[in-house]
């Protein structure tokens, strides 16, 4: 590490609270750094003190990009661009106007905050405040102390190897390293909702292996691609992602021609059920993830998805499942995915949706409409024919 170079400090959140396994998850974060940011140029990623650094290790590394990526890595409370510096009061005093000067120049009132991890540096906490801040007040005429609302907080944090200067931190992504638990396979539609699921569940460390159901002809090759851009607009949350496409048409035109109308889009359900616990039991995943959230539709009643579920062993996580449209929408908004979702290109569940669903079904009702169907050999053959499609970041 060389001083007067400018990095990016990172405090993780919850993995403070992990006690003995704390190194193994910090190491699955340090990991995530690293994969994130190789193609956007070389990085060191370090740790230390319960802080991790990420230094430029050449001139044309780009630090802009590099705190974007950062600020969407699960398992980061805070993160700030900080400028390393030789741990002396008078070099800490001139690299704070220095990096500051642009700001501190239009700003009217400051004030300076420090922490001294290191113990052993010869000046408290308080002597560097009123050190650095009348050194800044000598140097721009403009400025004033206000120690309750500054319009700018200069921060400077003294560690074992080095001082680090930088403004008040910004807000990670929070949530725990992707990686740390467990592996998912993830119903994905072209819709609002399950690419909002895929992020909700990937920020509890859930690694994800998605699924998607397409019925050529009835659905285009232009609606797989639109679930296709779903997972790589959400891939800088969640990391590198697999997508595999379960050809359904059969299935569909069989429940069609064989069974009731109004109990279509519930044994539809049943059969993706059936097709991912599979797929995703070969994929060593432990659990299933959809968007379903309560009453939005007609399959998504209590009683409905408790049907849908009958078919599975897996546990199935739905973490949209207490909230309205109006969340759904402002969370998919957040992470960009929602001007794709509304693109109309119609998925396979709106395939021969039935004119009046039935919406308190009886399991039993369901086990016998199956009845007239071969449901072993329809799964048998809608996964033989699955393919995958890689989905990198």
């Amino acid at each position: 590490m060389n001083t007067n170079q400018e990095l990016i400090l990172i405090k993780n959140g919850e993995l403070a609270l992990k006690g003995l396994n704390r190194n193994t998850f910090e190491a699955i974060l340090c990991k995530n750094l690293r994969r994130n940011l190789k193609h956007i140029g070389e990085f060191d990623v370090q740790k230390s003190q319960s802080t991790i650094y990420v230094f430029p290790k050449t001139d044309d590394a780009d630090l802009d990009l590099a705190a974007d990526r950062v600020s969407k890595t699960f398992g980061i409370a805070a993160y700030s661009r900080a400028k390393m510096v030789e741990k002396e009061l008078g070099a800490i005093c001139r690299a704070c106007a220095d990096y500051f000067k642009d700001t501190l120049s239009l700003a009217s009132t400051f004030k300076v905050e420090a922490k001294r991890a290191d113990k052993s540096f010869p000046h408290p906490s308080p002597e560097i405040c009123a050190t650095v801040g009348e050194y800044l007040l000598d140097t721009f005429s403009n400025l004033q102390v206000d120690v309750h609302n500054p319009d700018v907080t200069v921060v400077v944090e003294i560690r074992d190897f080095g001082a680090f200067i930088h403004a008040l931190q910004l807000p990670g992504a929070g949530g725990m390293p992707i990686g740390t638990g467990g592996k998912c396979g993830l119903l994905l539609s072209g819709g609002i909702d399950s690419p909002v699921a895929a992020y909700m569940m990937a920020k509890r460390g859930i690694t994800l292996c998605g699924i998607h159901f397409a019925s050529p002809p009835y659905t285009s090759e232009r609606a797989e691609q639109k679930v296709v851009d779903l997972l790589e607009k959400i891939t800088p949350y969640t990391g590198y992602a697999e997508l595999y496409v379960v050809p359904f048409t059969h299935i569909q035109e069989e429940i069609r021609d064989h069974c009731p109308e109004d109990l279509f889009t519930l044994i539809m359900r049943r059969f993706m059920m059936r097709c991912a616990t599979a797929l995703a039991k070969e994929k060593n995943c432990e659990a299933l993830i959809t968007g379903e959230s309560v009453g939005q539709v007609a399959s998504q009643t209590i009683p409905a998805m408790a049907c849908t579920e009958a078919v599975t062993d897996l546990p199935v996580f739905r973490p949209c499942i207490g909230m309205d449209k109006e969340e759904i929408v402002t969370i998919s908004r957040k992470i960009g995915t929602f001007d794709i979702s509304i693109e109309p290109y119609e998925d396979c569940c709106t395939v021969f949706t039935p004119r009046h669903p039935r919406t308190r079904p009886k399991l039993a009702m369901l086990e016998q409409a199956e009845q007239a169907l071969d449901v072993e050999a329809l799964v048998d053959e809608a996964l033989k024919n699955t393919y995958r499609r890689k989905i990198l970041y």
